[in-house]
């Protein structure tokens, strides 16, 4: 068995990469529907309909579990396909698999608050707000999961998201670092107008963005903190593995790179992110 990783392109290579540092020892499959990037422009039931298809593929490698490290999916399609799709895909399986998403370990990592908890309403001026900024892809901000999940959970925490439909298209093009500057700074800029000051933390809501998370470090003022998706999702998983004995990542560090794109080796952006040389093959 292995442990699938999947996203409309190359920016779930952020989450893999902290997956694979977590579970050297585990084997992982990473499927990029590059065919069909971007997914933060598509209507919805598109959304729902290519990541089914995604999970299926990764089911049909050898993989158990599947992340979704992609926040449109994981906002628009996850609980879809949770509720009404894999009950019977389970069955028609014939063994244990699930998929997991990226949104609600994020939502624990900027509220401190475990998935299941809830505020008590009450009517008390919050004292001093903290403000978070949310770059997202334009169906992350459209969804609003983030302002609505974060609400449930601290009432002390005003959520801004900034809709920025460049900067995933741009590194599925192969843009270079420097081509992502000047976008991120006009983003940075115009939440911070929309606030009238400077968030108090940012979250990188689309995968992609942590590939140039230096660039949002650098536009937004120095020490603001970033909460970090691949991270709150790694310590997420190793959580997860501990309740569920049934899910068994593998053991020979199996590292497979899929494309519904083209096929061969990425970007030079990518690949310095990843560290080293990486080539897709067809899926």
């Amino acid at each position: 068995m292995a442990i699938g990783v999947f996203d409309s392109g190359v920016g779930g290579l952020s989450v893999c990469h902290r997956l694979v540092d977590r579970f050297p020892a585990a084997d992982f499959i990473y499927l990029a529907d590059q065919a069909n990037t971007p997914y933060g422009g598509r209507p919805g039931e598109e959304i729902v309909d290519l990541t089914r298809a995604g999970c299926e593929r990764l089911f049909a490698e050898g993989c158990n579990l599947v992340v979704l490290a992609c926040n449109t999916a994981s906002g628009v399609a996850l609980r879809r396909l949770q509720q009404t799709w894999l009950p019977g895909y389970r069955r028609a399986l014939g063994r244990p698999v699930n998929v997991l998403g990226i949104i609600v370990p994020t939502i624990e990592a900027a509220t401190g608050l475990p998935w299941e908890h809830e505020a008590e309403r009450r009517g008390d001026k919050v004292e001093k707000l903290d403000i978070l900024a949310v770059f997202s892809t334009p169906a992350t901000a459209a969804s609003r999961v983030y302002e609505i999940e974060i609400d449930k959970r601290r009432q002390d925490v005003a959520v801004f998201s900034e809709p920025c439909p460049q900067l995933a298209p741009m590194m599925e093009a192969g843009a270079g670092p420097d081509d992502f500057a000047p976008i991120i700074a006009a983003h940075v800029a115009a939440v911070t107008k929309r606030i009238g000051r400077s968030p108090d933390r940012a979250i990188l809501g689309c995968t992609h963005y942590e590939i140039v998370g230096d660039q949002f470090r650098a536009a937004l003022p120095a020490g603001t903190p970033l909460i970090h998706q691949p991270q709150a999702t790694a310590d997420a998983l190793v959580r997860y593995l501990e309740r569920h004995a049934e899910y068994d990542p593998g053991h020979g560090a199996v590292r497979r790179f899929l494309t519904t794109g083209r096929p061969g080796a990425q970007s030079s952006l990518v690949e310095a992110f990843w560290g080293a040389p990486l080539s897709f093959e067809r899926a």
